[in-house]
């Protein structure tokens, strides 16, 4: 992970913070093209790892997250994200494996970052 790369981490990490009150707390972020693909580990608060005791819990939880979050970027556009890549986000891809509290995120955007940024250091 470059420096880029590494401050686009820094930036999923305080939006999802601002806009869920918590972040993950571990995220790993690639450029690949015009997609930012991010890693993240520790993504559940206590309530919800309590919820997902439950097998019904584990599934409503799946939904919910999935869909809440690509709720909460269209309704709260990423400009910072924006701003920072030079590109407007044009696409979100959103998973979650609740079991192991590790979720994925593809950023898709208008102009292709990994060439834009991974020849920088």
């Amino acid at each position: 992970m470059n420096k880029y790369e590494a401050e686009f981490s820094n930036l999923v990490r305080a939006f999802r913070k601002k806009h869920m009150g918590k972040g993950p707390s571990k995220i790993s972020t690639t450029f690949c093209k015009n997609w930012a693909i991010c890693e993240m580990e520790g993504n559940l608060s206590p309530v919800e790892k309590f919820i997902a005791t439950a097998d019904e819990g584990k599934q409503m939880l799946r939904a919910a997250r999935t869909e809440m979050v690509k709720e909460m970027y269209r309704k709260n556009p990423p400009v910072e994200m924006e701003e920072f890549l030079q590109s407007k986000l044009v696409e979100l891809f959103v998973d979650i494996d609740i079991e192991r509290d590790f979720g994925m995120s593809i950023f898709v955007f208008k102009d292709d970052i990994e060439e834009r940024f991974n020849n920088k250091k």
